[in-house]
């Protein structure tokens, strides 16, 4: 059933879960981003999201909500109520019961559910409990937003790789660095602070040696809040002083390598074998394996070209200022897909998103 027993206003409904969703990002990965509310009456009477990974599903914590709401009549809400959550309920135990089994208990007769869930202990199984309960179901509502809110997770489950990130600073005439490889700052402080959000909200960070020799970035969350991401770098013969901030102990950090595998507190060295072939393609799977759901790429230039070349990313995110250098390191290119521009202090955000050929 598609969403042709409802009417546009509904809508709002499932716009609600998708705000709700959001509010997970950076603290439920590897699970989806999942936002729930329930409607009673034409009102929102209980709402809630997956907070945690690990943690009370959406369904759940809306259906608590209701009952917190309503602690004197919450059955009766509920039996007259319609459900809508952007990813199918699952129908599985995991790390919680199933949510399913839980709409089933309160006899909610309507479920509406933005995107099936391809995850294969789920994929219509959540559905197809609820239809053999009695409950009638509306699929696919809104379903390309509900799609994009989870495209790490589907990338993810039908792709076995992280969601890819490329993400540069160029000037206004093309060029990522300057000629002799030096630091210089392209963009302005706003585009920094949203920089630092993003890594918030991703799993990991990826740069290759000469980025992290030359610029000896920290690759932390400094200038807004949440969690630290996972740092990575390239680094095929371990030349990478121990000196560097990325070695520093301070969070997570994987050194992708030709050599060895190893621990050392908080450093995680990865050989890769035969290094120099299908390089992307292994780290890519090898943290699809640790559960990273998502990477960003910030450079440097070759490593960009590296998974470019590989045909390797789904999405760009390409600040340009209004600088003129003149000469330089040429900025990456990428065929365009889908493009989205914003205005981020004085310079452009371009957001590229792939086009399969």
């Amino acid at each position: 059933m598609t969403r042709n027993n409802l009417i546009a206003p509904e809508v709002k409904y499932m716009t609600r879960c998708f705000e709700l969703a959001e509010l997970g990002m950076g603290s439920v990965s590897p699970n989806p981003l999942v936002g729930s509310v329930v409607v009673h009456n034409g009102k929102i009477a209980g709402e809630g999201y997956h907070q945690q990974y690990g943690k009370a599903h959406a369904e759940v914590n809306a259906i608590n909500d209701v009952i917190r709401r309503y602690p004197n009549n919450f059955e009766e809400i509920l039996r007259q109520s319609a459900i809508y959550v952007n990813l199918e309920p699952c129908s599985h135990f995991g790390k919680t019961p199933p949510c399913s089994d839980l709409i089933i208990k309160y006899g909610i007769p309507h479920v509406v559910i933005g995107s099936p869930d391809p995850f294969d202990s789920v994929n219509g199984k959540g559905i197809l409990k609820l239809r053999n309960a009695g409950i009638t179901v509306t699929e696919n509502f809104c379903l390309e937003q509900s799609n994009f809110i989870n495209r790490r997770f589907f990338t993810r489950i039908t792709k076995q790789r992280p969601y890819i990130i490329l993400k540069w600073a160029q000037t206004a005439d093309g060029y990522f660095a300057p000629a002799d490889r030096s630091q210089k700052w392209i963009t302005g402080p706003e585009a920094k602070v949203l920089t630092h959000k993003w890594r918030t909200e991703e799993d990991a960070i990826l740069v290759g040696k000469t980025t992290a020799v030359s610029d000896n970035p920290q690759l932390n969350v400094r200038q807004w809040f949440g969690r630290d991401p996972v740092r990575i770098v390239i680094d095929k013969n371990l030349e990478l002083p121990l000196s560097s901030n990325l070695l520093d102990q301070s969070q997570s950090t994987i050194v992708f390598n030709a050599h060895k595998t190893a621990y050392n507190g908080l450093i995680k060295y990865l050989e890769i074998e035969n290094f120099d072939h299908y390089l992307p393609q292994m780290i890519a799977y090898q943290l699809y394996i640790l559960d990273i759901q998502s990477v960003i790429i910030e450079g440097g230039a070759a490593t960009l070209d590296l998974f470019i070349k590989a045909d390797l990313w789904d999405e760009a995110r390409i600040f340009i200022s209004d600088q003129h250098w003149g000469q330089g390191l040429n900025a990456p290119t990428l065929r365009v897909g889908k493009e989205e521009v914003f205005t981020i202090g004085k310079d452009r955000l371009h957001i590229l998103f792939h086009t399969n050929p």
